[in-house]
């Protein structure tokens, strides 16, 4: 692959050290394991956490006279992927041998696509601090994964589980566009989005189905691209972050004392939140790659192709699109909303509760508010609470027709975390009490006895305006919160003369 520089250098990413500042430069090559309930070339099932080497075939081990046989579920779900990265589709691909050797590979070689593979060029676009930035794609080829060597479980011996030998996966191959460990992050979570809105990768990355090799390397900003070190198997967003901040400033350290990069793997520690060597890096070449003499060419044509792209839902990139159209919502919150699709779906069942088109605003602000506060308290996402879509359409309801306040609502909200799970918002503000007062009769009183009560801020008022929202906040405060705060708000000013 030839590496072509496409971003314009960006002072907000650089990275100051004693010679200068530092740009990164930043490739991700992504392991998605292929949603399918068995293997790539084989029937073994690929169900998680199963005993060591029971979900293992002839094929898995390698036994002799074993041919694989391609599982066209798994080619249908790259393809998908594909589609969904707007990437270029191959409508003939091929599988090689990538021959190395190690002992959780019974083959001697994995299964690979080199050359040819099944997927081309594509983009993901992330939205950071304002700015749409693309990130592009080189490529997507399926690959079988390898099995896992056990080496904590013996003093003097590894164990070798087989469970995952074979299972299939698709390797995507950023271009080297990326440009801050934000960034990074970013386009795996996007990344991560996509796959899960297609169905085509589960994206839980503790239990292995989508880990990432990072490259890493610096140089003077806009220089030639540096030598890069790739970080193996980071099973964790926020790991990736972690492990790139670290082995940029490894780097710089390194070459501002007048020392040379070593191209290696390294390997992220996040005990230490270090990397450590692990070998040196390998090239194409020192594989061996040839053509699977066991496997035809994969060839399609151009309707299977549609068929499948007929069929894709609407994507992230579409939905923050629609959401901010339809529902006057900021770029962020619909970024927010739209990173998983359980969320978005919520988000939009509590804006259109009862046939109803509520302020998408007000929804999401109680939504990406309160609401995750509490979900990230029980580390889940908010539309993994016991909190009803309905529930949150109520709450709306309630202060979209003066019922309650939104000091009210947030106190409303925690009622239905806390106390009363199965509520419904308006039956428990009647039976509590909480209604707004609107009587300015009542408001009126509240609003006489605070100014009597405080001349020396009245006369602070005279000379500065603002202080009319510490008048609001004792009415508010005396009220239990009840009191209607734009009534309050207007009688204040009138009798203050403002």
């Amino acid at each position: 692959m030839t590496l072509v520089d496409t971003r314009t250098p960006n002072p907000a990413y650089f990275i100051a050290g004693a010679t200068g500042d530092w740009e990164m430069v930043i490739g991700l090559e992504v392991h998605a394991q292929v949603t399918s309930e068995s293997k790539l070339f084989s029937g073994s099932s690929t169900e998680f956490g199963r005993p060591a080497n029971s979900n293992v075939s002839f094929v898995d081990a390698a036994m002799p006279g074993m041919l694989p046989v391609i599982n066209e579920e798994c080619v249908r779900q790259a393809v998908r992927t594909g589609l969904g990265l707007k990437a270029q589709i191959n409508k003939r691909s091929i599988f090689d041998r990538k021959n190395y050797f190690y002992p959780d590979l019974p083959q001697g070689y994995q299964i690979s696509q080199f050359k040819d593979p099944i997927v081309g060029e594509g983009a993901v676009t992330l939205d950071i601090a304002g700015e749409r930035i693309t990130i592009g794609v080189e490529r997507l080829h399926l690959e079988q994964d390898a099995g896992k060597s056990i080496h904590d479980q013996h003093p003097s011996m590894s164990y070798v589980d087989l469970n995952r030998s074979g299972v299939a996966l698709m390797e995507i191959v950023s271009k080297p566009d990326i440009r801050s460990s934000d960034e990074a992050k970013a386009y795996l979570s996007k990344l991560r989005a996509i796959m899960r809105y297609l169905g085509t990768c589960d994206g839980n990355m503790e239990e292995g189905s989508l880990r990432a090799d990072i490259n890493v390397s610096v140089r003077r900003p806009g220089g030639a691209f540096g030598t890069r070190c790739e970080i193996k198997n980071v099973n964790s967003i926020r790991f990736a972050g972690q492990a790139i901040e670290y082995e940029a400033r490894r780097q710089i350290d390194i070459l501002e004392d007048g020392g040379s990069i070593d191209q290696e793997t390294r390997l992220y520690d996040p005990k230490t939140g270090e990397t450590r060597s692990m070998r040196s890096k390998e090239e194409a070449h020192d594989y061996r790659y040839f053509p699977d003499p066991d496997l035809l060419p994969l060839e399609f044509d151009d309707a299977y192709i549609a068929m499948l792209a007929k069929d894709l839902p609407e994507l992230p990139d579409e939905k923050i699109d629609r959401f901010r159209r339809d529902y006057g919502i900021t770029p962020y919150d619909a970024m927010v909303l739209t990173l998983d699709r359980q969320s978005a779906d919520y988000f939009e069942a509590a804006v259109t509760a009862g046939g109803g088109k509520r302020d998408g605003k007000a929804v999401s602000n109680i939504v990406t508010g309160d609401l995750s506060a509490f979900a990230n308290s029980q580390n889940v996402s908010f539309s993994e609470t016991h909190v009803t879509p309905g529930q949150i359409a109520g709450i709306v309801d309630l202060v979209a027709d003066g019922t309650i306040s939104g000091k009210l609502a947030k106190d409303l909200l925690q009622i239905i975390i806390t106390e009363d799970k199965t509520g419904v918002p308006a039956e428990i503000v009647e039976a509590r009490g909480m209604k707004q007062v609107t009587d300015l009769g009542a408001i009126e009183k509240l609003v006489d006895e605070i100014i009597a009560a405080n001349p020396d801020k009245v006369e602070q008022l005279k000379l500065k305006p603002t202080m009319i929202g510490w008048f609001v906040g004792q009415a508010m405060k005396a009220s239990g919160g009840k009191a209607n705060p734009q009534a309050l708000s207007d009688l204040l000013k009138s009798k203050l003369g403002l």
